[in-house]
């Protein structure tokens, strides 16, 4: 150990986007610039030349290279681990090598960040453009040396051949670089293995602390333009349905700087009634959106609740004709009509916010050529520009959004709405504004993390044997409303499934029968526009089956950790494949073993105390992190309160580009996982958020955060994804700490005295 079905498809789709980008950009492989005599004195460094063989990385004259990062920076450091990748494959000095986050444009291919994809979907592609790289600039070495190619090797920013030797710098401002790559060869290049990388695994310093550190780092709040005013929303009673009656402004004409209110009109009808008031300064803006009234006519959900909401969701579980089919193995139903015995439950999960620390916010303007430019940082730009082009009735290639760090993400940011009446604004006042939401706009906004309904039921023979499981999910869809492209059939041709509000259904559990059913809660859908929040679907799903497996260990008085061994048989398709999935349900029970051994599981712990297992398989099934958890909890029985005194993972994750970082997002997504277990909770009131800031949203707590001890597997395995998946198995193995304190089941998220 080193201390410190449909899912599958959408990430096919994703990683074919980007590794077709990849191949078109690197059909031929030629520099901008070589040595028009190669037998010339060498130059120490000629920064007026370039080696830029494709669009991921260049080469100055001076042995500098500079990675280009698709990605978004939101505090995963992602920028450090892919340049770690291109650096390796490359042979460089890493003491040379810097990185950017780009603007978009079409040539970097679908750009999108999350569902911890980003070194998963990557590796390749990076590996592969960093050592095709690294073949043409020994080609030129070797052209240069009079040695053969095939006697030289690159590494720390130098090639080398016997006693014969010259530096990137040397190579770039002399080299001959008309070699070029097919798509072919480029698909065929051969990297490196783990035993020949030097920089890959390294815990090397993320490039971006010292900016934010100092700060220097540039957030999306923090851009600015000549002449640019400063704007506030005014959001309806309602998300959706909502309509303005009437817009008075009387009383903000008095303040020095008001601008006006402007009315936006969204063709998408993605931000509805909605009013964005506008001033020169932004104590302007902020007395100014205070002295404006808005009459609205609210829409139709106006008076919906929380209640109302779970309730739906409870009563679609029920009923046995609702519903697309996600995973249908063996025959439940004949299961469920010959059980001696059958145990059902009901798990729920409360409404959640993104609560990014920086809030929603956007800086538009249009140029002299009529281009629009949005300032603003973002998870999935390929996502909100076409529905930019659309609000906007212009093409999507004169839309350019300009990247900065975000000041939180989580999955807030895969939807850019915010930049819609941004845009809006700045056409209609004819100049840059920056639009800004306090936290109470930003809370009512936000694409909260639907509450959620998973019912399963379970089913015994006479001799107490499992013999099916069926089970339920039922929420708020992202991708119905945000990408409906993603959606899909059901197993047996009907209905539709959103995997994301699916995933970890589909675990790794070898059993005799297995239904899941999948529905939309067009309540919650029609309520509000859910998101996707860190974990998405398995962060509520799990809640439900690592709860659910306790109970039937329970019901069979069997050993929790002992039952899950007994299923995690890596049977059939359990097995995995020699891919991505290679080792399969052995790898989930390796961790498990390891991390109930480092908790001393089965010890005897004191009165009122007690510890609790589940295990995770990351946000999707076809991309799998293996995450086994133990939780250590104290129950006090006579107010019911509950304190988490330690958390345990053992998480393979296959190879870890950067260990300081994986640790990082290791501990964050734990936590992350502790307080939507213990604290994180809002709830729907007339039809919008009722918890709309710090006083009353309550996430955890420093006083509240308890030790950690984390370790990753020591793997040479393909690398997965590591942003979310250390989260699910959190709440699952709280829970069952606290029945196994208490004696007590708790079935709704997140647990609080009542």
């Amino acid at each position: 150990m080193k201390n410190q079905r449909q899912g599958l498809s959408r990430r096919s789709f994703i990683a074919g986007v980007a590794g077709s980008s990849l191949m078109m950009s690197m059909g031929s492989l030629v520099s901008g610039c070589s040595s028009e005599q190669a037998s010339q004195a060498l130059s120490s460094g000629d920064l007026s030349k370039a080696f830029a063989p494709n669009i991921w990385f260049e080469i100055n004259g001076a042995g500098e290279v500079l990675i280009n990062i698709v990605r978004a920076e939101m505090g995963q450091h992602v920028g450090t681990s892919l340049a770690q990748i291109v650096a390796d494959e490359l042979g460089a000095d890493w003491s040379k090598v810097s990185f950017k986050h780009v603007d978009t444009d079409p040539k970097w291919g679908v750009m999108v960040t999350g569902g911890s994809w980003s070194v998963h979907t990557s590796f390749t592609q990076l590996s592969q453009a960093g050592a095709a790289g690294r073949t043409v600039i020994i080609d030129a070495a070797s052209k240069l040396m009079g040695v053969p190619a095939k006697a030289c090797s690159a590494e720390n920013g130098v090639v080398s051949a016997g006693d014969r030797s010259l530096t990137f710098a040397e190579i770039v401002s002399n080299g001959d670089f008309s070699r070029s790559i097919s798509e072919e060869e480029l698909a065929a290049m051969p990297v490196k293995t783990a035993a020949q990388r030097n920089i890959i695994g390294q815990n090397l310093q993320n490039r971006d602390v010292e900016a934010k550190s100092q700060g220097d780092a540039v957030y999306g709040l923090d851009t600015e333009l000549p002449g640019m005013a400063y704007a506030m929303p005014l959001l309806p009673p309602t998300r959706y349905g909502s309509r303005i009656v009437a817009i008075d402004d009387s009383a903000a004409k008095s303040i020095a700087g008001y601008i006006g209110a402007v009315q936006i009109n969204d063709p998408t009808q993605t931000v509805q009634a909605c009013v964005v008031v506008a001033a020169e300064t932004m104590p302007a803006a902020l007395k100014a959106a205070k002295a404006v009234r808005v009459e609205w006519v609210p829409g139709p959900t106006a008076l919906v609740t929380e209640a109302d909401i779970v309730a739906e969701g409870e009563r679609l579980a029920a009923d046995p004709e609702q519903g697309a089919l996600f995973v249908n193995e063996g025959d439940v139903l004949a299961a469920k009509a010959q059980a001696s015995v059958a145990l059902s439950a009901t798990y729920t999960t409360s409404t959640a916010l993104h609560f990014t620390m920086e809030p929603q916010n956007a800086l538009v303007e249009f140029d002299s050529e009529g281009r629009c430019h949005i300032h603003a940082g973002n998870q999935w730009q390929s996502l909100i520009l076409p529905v930019l082009a659309q609000a906007l009735e212009m093409p999507e290639a004169d839309i350019v959004i300009h990247q900065y760090y975000l000041g939180g993400g989580y999955g807030r940011r895969l939807f850019g709405d915010q930049m819609i009446p941004a845009a809006l604004a700045a056409r209609s006042l004819g100049r840059p504004v920056k639009l800004i939401f306090d936290r109470a706009s930003d809370s009512r906004f936000d694409c909260v993390r639907s509450p959620s309904v998973c019912t399963l039921e379970a089913f015994f023979d006479s001799d107490g044997a499992l013999t099916g499981v069926d089970h339920a999910v039922v929420a708020g869809w992202p991708t119905k409303s945000m990408a409906p492209f993603f959606l899909g059939p059901g197993i047996d041709g009907k209905g539709e499934v959103d995997g994301f509000s699916v995933n970890g259904a589909d675990h790794w559990y070898t059993l005799p029968s297995h239904r899941v059913r999948t529905m939309n809660n067009a309540l919650a859908q029609e309520t509000f526009l859910p998101g996707w929040l860190r974990a998405v679907g398995p962060g509520w799903v799990s809640w439900g089956v690592e709860s659910f497996f306790d109970e039937i260990a329970d019901q069979q008085g069997a050993d929790p950790v002992a039952l899950r061994l007994q299923l995690l048989d890596a049977a059939g398709k359990n097995a995995g494949d020699n891919a991505k999935t290679v080792g399969g349900a052995q790898r989930l029970a390796a961790v498990l073993k390891d991390v109930t051994s480092r908790a001393e599981w089965g010890r005897q712990m004191p009165a009122n105390e007690g510890l609790g297992v589940a295990v995770g398989h990351g946000q999707e099934r076809g991309m799998p992190t293996w995450v086994a958890c133990v939780a250590h909890v104290a129950v006090d029985v006579a107010s019911g309160e509950v304190a988490l005194k330690k958390l345990w993972q053992t998480i393979d994750v296959g190879t870890v580009v950067n260990p300081d970082g994986a640790m990082a997002q290791a501990e964050g997504a734990a936590l992350w996982g502790v307080s939507l277990a213990l604290h994180e909770g809002a709830r729907f009131d007339a039809g919008e958020v009722a918890e709309q800031n710090l006083d009353r949203y309550t996430p955890l707590r420093m006083r509240d955060v308890p030790e950690l001890d984390i370790a990753f597997v020591d793997s040479q395995e393909f690398p997965s994804g590591l942003g979310e998946p250390p989260l699910i198995p959190v709440a699952p193995a709280i829970g069952n700490a606290v029945f196994a304190a208490s004696g007590q089941r708790v079935r709704r998220l997140p647990i609080r005295l009542a």
